[in-house]
């Protein structure tokens, strides 16, 4: 299913997540992980939402999750899950200052791919990133202000 490489890149993001380092991830990982990123307003029934059905996750349920979801395309609501986390005013924009300083220095530290991703969808003069926008190119393979 995965390569080693990427069983390895998983571990990292579940010891990420992982905040009391117990081996499992559960509601209090997610509100801590959550704080560190910014969102100190999460509220119990959005953390409920995301361990439903799962229970406790521990790092063979973590990788099955993203084995199940990794076959074909990632759903949309998926991907915007994602970026809402880092959006808890739901405003539909991340700060590109925000978004760059996470995707520089947390696991794999991207560079070169934040050149290529403000080139593809760049940042309004205020500084704020559509996540909308790159949302629907991830899911539909083209910008949707060019239909």
């Amino acid at each position: 299913m995965f390569d080693q490489t990427q069983i390895q890149e998983f571990k990292e993001a579940f010891t990420v997540i992982d905040q009391n380092r117990d081996g499992i991830i559960d509601k209090d990982d997610l509100r801590e992980t959550f704080a560190a990123m910014g969102g100190l307003n999460v509220k119990n029934e959005e953390l409920d939402a995301m361990i439903k059905g799962s229970g406790p996750i521990n790092f063979t349920v973590f990788l099955t999750m993203f084995g199940r979801n990794s076959r074909g395309r990632i759903p949309r609501d998926v991907i915007m899950g994602a970026f809402k986390v880092l959006d808890p005013d739901g405003k539909g924009s991340i700060k590109k200052s925000f978004l760059e300083e996470l995707l520089t220095t947390q696991c794999d530290r991207f560079t070169e791919e934040i050149k290529n991703m403000w080139a593809a969808f760049p940042p309004d003069v205020a500084g704020n990133v559509d996540y909308k926008n790159i949302c629907y190119v991830i899911t539909h393979g083209e910008d949707k202000e060019g239909e």
